[in-house]
């Protein structure tokens, strides 16, 4: 893994929370973006090398949705940046870790992703990024 490329953070309200983040970082978002896949809007705000991705659903079946009612806004996920994406799923899996998705699927920001499942990985959520190209 090559670096932490995003933490992802549940909303409930997306134009108050983008509002807020770009009161506490000093930057407008670089890019909003609809995930139909996912039932989620996001944003994302650079933090220095990092980014912070904001998530709003939008509808209320989505995996946001079902995460805000059950623990309230906050850090959803942590993502880590891999070169090869279905390597490192291998990998993973070799070492005992449950994915959430069998293939990497795509996501927001040009990226493709899959999540490790929590109980995998001391109760966080874990997602592998690597950039479409």
């Amino acid at each position: 893994m090559k670096k932490v490329e995003h933490i992802g953070i549940a909303v409930k309200n997306f134009s108050e929370a983008n509002a807020l983040y770009y009161k506490l970082l000093g930057v407008e978002p670089y890019k909003t973006e609809y995930v139909e896949s996912e039932g989620v809007n996001t944003s994302f705000f650079r933090a220095g090398d990092t980014k912070i991705e904001l998530l709003e659903a939008t509808n209320p079946d989505s995996a946001i949705a079902k995460f805000i009612e059950k623990r309230g806004e906050g850090i959803h996920h942590i993502a880590f940046e891999v070169e090869d994406i279905v390597a490192e799923m291998e990998r993973l899996k070799q070492d005992g870790f449950v994915l959430l998705n069998e293939q990497p699927k795509k996501g927001a920001d040009n990226r493709l992703v899959c999540f490790v499942h929590p109980k995998s990985a001391n109760g966080v959520l874990v997602e592998l990024t690597q950039e479409i190209k």
